[in-house]
């Protein structure tokens, strides 16, 4: 037995099965659980063997290496799997270079069925990437590896120890929020798609400026003489990649059977001409009936109310003027990003701080209330904190059904105004949006604020 790799939470081993008169090699995963908490470790074990019995399921697809046991010993819990022979593409893209357009649409049609396969299991592989797909020695194809182990880790350990469960760098936006899905995996095949194709990191190759992907920029320029062919292929592949490569779930393929029908009619001429493309749909957001509607009045007339009779009184000294006339004149994303600042100031941090959700709790009330009775003067009962409050109430606490109601997104976006709607047109309780929060628990800022608000006293007036 060698050791031939080594992770964030165990080693893997090459050895080899003496049970059988072949003696064939095998892969050992060793994994090692970063607490002594005894909890903790069971509830590790418990989950480590449950995913084992559904990885034994996934090994009767050919290209998932089959598990051949799993057991615990003195605390490590292990997983023995079948040794696939060949180079990992992150090995061949070091030893052969970049992937030209045809190993790039190769990738796909033989990696995709493979995505759909476990997916229609209910598995989400979750750290897709070069170094977890092997080319097989006996017939080149793609075999996916390291199933499961992310499952394993309770959330508790994940947090305590600080570790990231994935790769970043081919990591989904929603995934590095906490909630994976199968379309997370079909974004970290896009990422692993560019890399191959560029051998630039991924980080390398995201315009930050622009908040957009820069991967045509990376390719390597050709002289040849099929060279117009060569860039009708990299216009159809670049369409397939950049919709894998969406930051807005509602853009990116929902599944890997949809990515799998273009990329088959986009190399087949024959296919594309007869082919149906199947249009994710994204799913309405539902309008909540609620005595807090905006009077027709303030709806023709956004001049109506006027910045008067209000009570801007702050604990902590801030100035809530601007604040109140940008809501007056109905300046809604104006009036968000002020609400943000003036946050950050009754909290004592500096000017437009992130904030963890928890931060909430030492808001002076005074200051809570003041701004939360400008967003519902001003609104005319449509928005505020009171108003998130009772909808939150109304849903049973229940977060997703949240922003289902008031139309946000399930997941924080890169662009932190992705999905939001500055307008009266907007669903009863959209804002003030959450563009302060962040942390790996972000989704309790509502919970806390909730808890907050009732402590203070502050209610819908």
């Amino acid at each position: 037995m060698r050791p031939i790799g080594q992770g964030g939470f165990g080693k893997t081993f090459l050895a080899v099965d003496e049970q059988i008169p072949l003696k064939p090699s095998c892969v050992i995963k060793q994994f090692s659980f970063p607490t002594h908490d005894p909890e903790s470790y069971n509830t590790a074990a418990r989950l480590f063997r449950q995913e084992a019995l559904r990885l034994n399921q996934l090994g009767g697809h050919p290209q998932i290496p089959q598990l051949l046991a799993h057991f615990e010993e003195n605390h490590l819990l292990y997983l023995v799997q079948e040794f696939i022979e060949g180079l990992t593409l992150s090995q061949k893209l070091r030893q052969t270079g970049i992937f030209n357009e045809e190993e790039i649409w190769e990738l796909l049609r033989d990696l995709l069925p493979v995505l759909q396969f476990i997916h229609e299991h209910s598995i989400i592989h979750r750290d897709i990437k070069p170094s977890n797909i092997i080319s097989r020695n006996s017939d080149s194809k793609p075999v996916l590896l390291d199933f499961g182990i992310a499952k394993m880790i309770p959330n508790n350990a994940v947090i305590h120890t600080g570790t990231i469960i994935g790769s970043p760098e081919y990591m989904a936006p929603e995934q590095s929020r906490g909630k994976a899905i199968s379309a997370s995996d079909l974004f970290s095949l896009g990422v692993t798609c560019i890399h191959l194709m560029t051998g630039v990191s991924p980080w390398d190759m995201y315009d930050m400026v622009n908040d957009r992907w820069a991967w045509r920029d990376f390719l390597p320029t050709r002289n040849s003489d099929n060279l117009n062919k060569i860039r009708q292929s990299q216009v159809k592949l670049g369409k397939i990649l950049d919709k894998l490569l969406e930051h807005s779930l509602g853009k990116r393929y929902q599944s890997a059977e949809e990515v799998l029908k273009d990329t088959i009619a986009s190399t087949n001429p024959a296919i594309s001409k007869t082919s149906k493309v199947v249009k994710s749909k994204l799913t309405p957001v539902k309008s909540v009936s609620s005595p807090f509607r905006p009077s027709f009045l303030v709806k023709i007339l956004p001049w109506s109310v006027k910045p008067t009779g209000d009570n801007l009184i702050s604990a902590a000294g801030v100035d809530y003027t601007q604040l109140q006339h940008l809501l007056a004149a109905q300046k809604w994303k104006q009036a968000d990003l002020e609400t943000w600042i003036v946050l950050c100031q009754a909290l004592g941090k500096p000017t437009k701080c992130y904030l963890h959700p928890n931060e909430i709790d030492n808001l002076p009330c005074v200051d809570l209330e003041t701004i939360n009775q400008l967003w519902v003067k001003y609104s005319n009962g449509q928005f505020g904190y009171s108003i998130q409050t009772q909808i939150y109430d109304s849903v049973g606490n229940d977060y997703a059904k949240f922003c289902d109601r008031v139309g946000w997104l399930t997941y924080n976006p890169h662009n932190p105004y992705e999905g939001l709607n500055f307008s009266r047109t907007a669903p009863p309780g959209h804002l003030p949006s959450r563009i302060w929060v962040v942390g790996l628990k972000w989704w309790r800022h509502l919970e806390v604020m909730a808890a907050k608000l009732s402590q203070c006293e502050v209610y819908f007036k």
